[in-house]
């Protein structure tokens, strides 16, 4: 049924963990004598802002790409060109000499396959254009019931409790507590991490003298909290951005790629064995060896959403091995005082 239904479950999922990241944010500003209604209102509104500011770096990102591309993309692959036909040709791949010829042998296989190529971009874009108006009207119904969600979170919870037996509260209780605070430590260690890295992209790309270092460091560190996809979307507009402005100026292209290639590598090392599992692994009470382990292990079992969600499930499956743990040794040790009391 969860499979089946799996669309549907998906905004109320995602909600919910909207909802248990904001609510202590929003108990605070009850205690400090604010409506309820009035904090959540307002905290998912910052919450929503701060998602358009990550979304808004891009903007100027953009601003800058679009005529750059216009402007350098002819000119660039002429250079691309005169280098490597010549290294081709020395392998026997027979190429046209310039551009001009080219597009003549291009042009009319072009024709031949256009009205193919429109068929296929035009079904993909009807399939595709459902899929975003779903992720719109998600993006307009996750707030919506999050706002329900702490609206009556107390009587939901109570609810909940009531449903249990009573011998069962107290140890749950515990547990739950327990868990609670290892997902505050991992959701401020991984806060942390986004922002040293946004502070080292932006810095490694300055030095190395992008235009456009600010705002696309920025985006990458943030959006290193969905896994490959930030980083590979910050990684390709940095190369990008490079190409083209060291191109603009007549300079050798190997130069934005290596910069590139150092300043990513060093930030996938910086935060694969240092920042996530001293900042996030040891808060969460997981050893690095074990936060590499679990990142691992989940990518191979459930791929991009297993990489994204590894560290808060193996920190809480670590928390339940913990409290399996101490009931065997209570037990253990109960024997041991049951078998001395009859002997």
């Amino acid at each position: 049924m969860v499979w089946v239904n799996s669309s549907v479950l998906l905004p109320f999922l995602l909600s919910f963990i909207l909802a248990y990241v904001l609510k202590p944010l929003i108990e605070r500003s009850v205690d400090k004598r604010v409506p309820r209604a009035l904090a959540i209102a307002v905290w998912l509104c910052l919450a929503l802002l701060l998602t358009l500011v990550v979304v808004l770096l891009l903007v100027p990102i953009v601003s800058q790409l679009v005529p750059m591309l216009r402007s350098q993309v002819p000119p660039l692959l002429e250079r691309l060109w005169a280098v490597l036909a010549p290294w081709l040709m020395q392998w026997g791949v027979h190429l046209p000499a310039s551009m001009a010829e080219a597009r003549v042998v291009v042009m009319p296989w072009v024709a031949d396959h256009a009205g193919q190529w429109a068929s296929a971009f035009l079904d993909s874009f009807l399939s595709g254009s459902s899929n975003i108006m779903a992720v719109l009207g998600n993006l307009v119904l996750v707030p919506m019931l999050a706002f329900y969600w702490l609206l009556d979170w107390s009587r939901l919870t109570q609810l909940g409790w009531g449903l249990l037996p009573p011998r069962w509260r107290p140890g749950l209780s515990d547990v739950l507590d327990e868990c609670d605070d290892v997902m505050g430590q991992y959701l401020r260690g991984q806060l942390l991490v986004m922002l040293v890295l946004a502070v080292f992209y932006s810095v490694g790309l300055a030095l190395c003298g992008f235009h456009l270092a600010l705002p696309i460091g920025v985006f990458t560190g943030l959006a290193v909290c969905i896994p490959y996809l930030g980083f590979g979307v910050g990684l390709v507009l940095a190369l990008l951005s490079g190409v083209l402005q060291f191109s603009a100026a007549g300079g050798a292209l190997l130069q934005p790629v290596l910069s590139v290639a150092v300043v990513y590598g060093l930030g996938q090392v910086l935060e694969g064995f240092f920042l996530t599992p001293r900042l996030v692994g040891e808060r969460i009470g997981l050893h690095p060896l074990a936060v590499i382990f679990f990142l691992m292990l989940f990518g191979q079992w459930f791929g991009f959403v297993g990489v994204l969600v590894a560290l808060p499930v193996s920190a809480l499956l670590v928390v339940l091995g913990r409290r399996a743990l101490m009931i065997y040794r209570a037990s253990f040790l109960y024997q041991r005082a049951s078998d001395s009391v009859q002997d």
